[in-house]
């Protein structure tokens, strides 16, 4: 059994219905409580009537239909609508209705083979399959395994070009750890014959005792030295690995498509940016530079205690089992609590990545607490998270303390019965017990980087999920080069899906070179997603879009998006001046060929009065500047890379009537000569259009003239009227608010007076 709970009545408004699909029936029941139902299946096991059930959405609406389809004309018995949150449990159903409909009449379940591509469902959780792909996202999700410590490996691509320098620094490395381990060796000297002699009886000899300190000071200075040099030339090194991968990063992602964008968070991506290469760098400069001089130190030390005596070094080795099997046991652990600590964080970043660009509008509607509350929320979800991991490295920690000072005891035990038994001396053991010291604290040191270099491991898993993304508009493998474009635009069979949606269907569309088309049709008809599959921002699912003669997918990218001009309806203005904002699609522009795409956007006159003209700041996102002004900036920043296609996605529906003026203008020097595409929900903007293309559910209904639109009284007819009733509308509750205004005015004149004569009478 299959339910679906119907949420929208057949006037859109929310009400509660449900839809059940049993093993022989189709039961709905409507918003007052009255249950329909149809036979799927008679008793005999065979289909019942012979019914289907069709699914299409529109505008954020999702629709199911149950039609009876006998010989002859299909006929609709019923329609149910739901919005888009019920979409996957409506696709489930439609599945499972299309195979009970194909099942024989012995009763084999036979494959649902009358999905569509839109309907293709995982058979596992029953959620939309991507386009185009037999893998599922919450399936592939749920089988995903926390970041191992060998991702750190593939940093190596980045360490490379340093291979020589990485080289050196391990040559100083070993040198200067071999240099600290000189000094623990000269005790032995300097206890058994220098010190011990002394307490016996004998003279001090002056020389040997100069000799052998001065050999310590010479091994400290030459240690000190190496150090230095090592610390040095690797943190060199890795602030230029760091950088490189942020650069790497970055590159990659400005060469991913628009819907990679679409499902991450600004402050998410920001946080692998800047703060995942940051712990990365910090880990190559301090953290492994200190794990490869404890290794080195550990085995040096371990082959001069064996030189010195064997079986005390296999006593000073006791603790290292334990310490492993510790390690092993934690490493898990840690490595998915950084990840989930990781992911809390990247919550945090996007709190504050929303609030601070929104800070205008969270001081409009005064919701500076409700801001913070939910800062709050969760940044204890990330204490939280920390705490839960910090329960495990607290035990961890001091553990692995406990257990070298335990070992430290048993050589000293050791040690003191095999100086009784006088198969060591003194000397011997003292050097023994400075270079234990030395080991037990390198041990100690291992351990603690445990938790940094599992940090490290779930960072560059971060990093490298970037990278590893595949831009949906790749390049061509071979592309043609673009001369002068004509500007001459063909689509052909056009279809288009955002997931499991379809918002362009069947599409065919021709427009000649400098000619100008307007998009007109209701909210959500796809004439937005036309564009960017125009400016190649997604690619088509079905059919080509051919730019003179050309399929635009065997351009380059770049090369053909320098052609394009687009102005949209909320202008995007850098942090920077008006220049530079202007000449950002050309960057070697002259002053005066800016000076002169601003004159032809007629925004030369505003920007000579600001305090310094060209060289003014605009601000944040250009908040110092108007919308009318910010409008005019992206249209002289487009005029000055002269494309040969212009796209204007409602370039002036934002702005008062007086600066739609100034706007327009400004278009019509901009739309000269080029192929130009204006999508406009006010009809009226558009009468300069040579054609009209008239958009409905991802298809195109009408394409025509203004005039011979309206005298066929279609689809564009239907539209233009209702935005003329409504601007009547508007302008009857204009009069009527003026109206209320003059008697009120009228009122307070009467009520002046009259406290005028008042105040005038003794």
């Amino acid at each position: 059994m299959c339910t679906l709970a119907v949420d929208l009545d057949a006037q859109l408004r929310f009400a509660q219905g449900l839809l059940v699909l049993t093993d022989r029936r189709l039961l709905a029941r409507d918003p007052d409580g009255r249950w329909s139902s149809w036979v799927t299946r008679d008793d005999a096991g065979a289909s019942g009537q012979d019914l289907e059930l069709r699914h299409f959405d529109h505008a954020g609406v999702g629709t199911l239909e149950l039609v009876a389809a006998p010989t002859g004309a299909p006929q609709r018995l019923a329609s149910w609508r739901f919005t888009l949150k019920g979409n996957v449990q409506a696709l489930r159903l439609i599945r499972l209705f299309v195979q009970q409909q194909a099942r024989g009449p012995a009763g084999a379940a036979i494959p649902a083979s009358g999905l569509t591509d839109e309907a293709a469902l995982c058979p596992e959780c029953d959620l939309p399959l991507p386009p185009d792909s037999e893998e599922c996202p919450a399936c592939a999700r749920a089988l995903h395994t926390p970041p191992s410590t060998w991702v750190l490996l593939r940093l190596w691509r980045f360490a490379h070009p340093y291979r020589y320098q990485l080289l050196a620094g391990f040559l100083l490395t070993l040198a200067s750890t071999a240099a600290t381990l000189v000094p623990p060796y000269l005790t032995i000297p300097l206890m058994d014959d220098i010190l011990i002699p002394f307490q016996n009886g004998q003279q001090i000899e002056s020389g040997k005792v100069g000799l052998i300190l001065g050999s310590l000071l010479g091994a400290a200075v030459l240690g000190w030295g190496l150090n230095w040099a090592r610390t040095y030339v690797l943190a060199l090194v890795s602030e230029r690995i760091g950088a490189d991968l942020r650069t790497a990063t970055f590159d990659h992602l400005l060469e991913l498509s628009l819907d990679y964008f679409g499902g991450k968070r600004t402050g998410d991506l920001m946080s692998r940016i800047g703060s995942e290469t940051d712990r990365i760098c910090v880990f190559l400069s301090l953290h492994a530079l200190d794990f490869a001089t404890d290794v080195l130190m550990i085995v040096m030390t371990a082959v001069i205690l064996f030189s010195v005596n064997p079986w005390l070094a296999l006593v000073t080795f006791l603790p290292l089992p334990f310490i492993g099997w510790m390690i092993h046991v934690v490493r898990d652990r840690l490595r998915t609590g950084f990840e989930k600590i990781d992911r809390v964080w990247s919550d945090v970043t996007n709190v504050l990545a929303d609030t601070i660009p929104g800070i205008r509008v969270v001081k409009a509607f005064a919701q500076e607490k409700r801001e913070a509350q939910r800062f709050r929320e969760v940044n204890q979800h990330n204490l939280a998270a920390n705490d839960k991991l910090n329960k495990t490295w607290s035990l961890f920690t001091p553990t692995v303390s406990l257990l070298t000072e335990v070992g430290l005891l048993v050589v000293w035990a050791f040690g003191i019965w095999l100086v009784s038994r006088q198969e060591i001396t003194v000397g011997v053991l003292t050097a023994f017990i400075a270079y234990i010291g030395r080991f037990y604290g390198r041990l100690d040191s291992m351990s603690r980087i445990v938790s940094v270099t599992q940090k490290a491991a779930a960072g560059a898993k971060r990093i490298f999920d970037i990278l590893d993304h595949v831009s949906n508009v790749p390049e061509p493998a071979h592309p043609v080069k673009i001369g002068a474009l004509a500007g001459r635009i063909e689509m052909k069979g056009l279809g288009f899906r955002y997931g499991n949606r379809s918002v362009i269907r069947g599409l065919d569309l021709q427009i000649q070179p400098g000619e100008m088309i307007g998009l007109v049709g209701h909210s959500g008809s796809g004439k937005s997603t036309l564009v960017n599959l125009l400016c190649r921002f997604y690619d088509v699912s079905d059919g080509a879009i051919h730019v003179d003669g050309t399929d635009i997918r065997r351009f380059a990218v770049a090369d053909y998006r320098r052609n394009i001009g687009l102005v949209l309806q909320e202008p995007f203005l850098f942090f920077g001046t008006i220049a530079e904002n202007i000449a950002y699609g050309k960057s070697g522009a002259t002053r005066a060929e800016i000076v002169a795409a601003a004159r032809a956007a007629h925004a030369h006159e505003f920007i000579l009065r600001l305090p310094q003209g060209y060289d003014s700041l605009v601000g944040e996102r250009g908040q110092g500047l108007s919308g009318g002004e910010r409008q005019r900036i992206s249209i002289a920043r487009a005029l000055l890379i002269d494309p040969r296609i212009l796209i204007l996605d409602e370039a002036t529906s934002s702005v008062d009537t007086e600066t739609e003026k100034e706007i327009q203008h400004a278009l019509d020097n901009l739309v000269q000569g080029r192929t130009t595409i204006a999508i406009a929900h006010r009809l009226s903007t558009l009468r300069k259009a040579d054609r009209l293309v008239v958009m409905d559910r991802g298809q195109v209904v009408e394409v025509g003239p203004h005039d011979e639109l309206m005298a066929k009284q279609g689809a564009y007819w239907r539209l233009y009227q209702a935005q003329a009733r409504q601007v009547d509308s508007d302008g009857a509750d204009n009069d009527i608010e003026a109206g209320h205004i003059a008697v009120a005015t009228a009122q307070l004149a009467h009520v002046a007076q009259h406290a005028a004569q008042q105040a005038g009478t003794p």
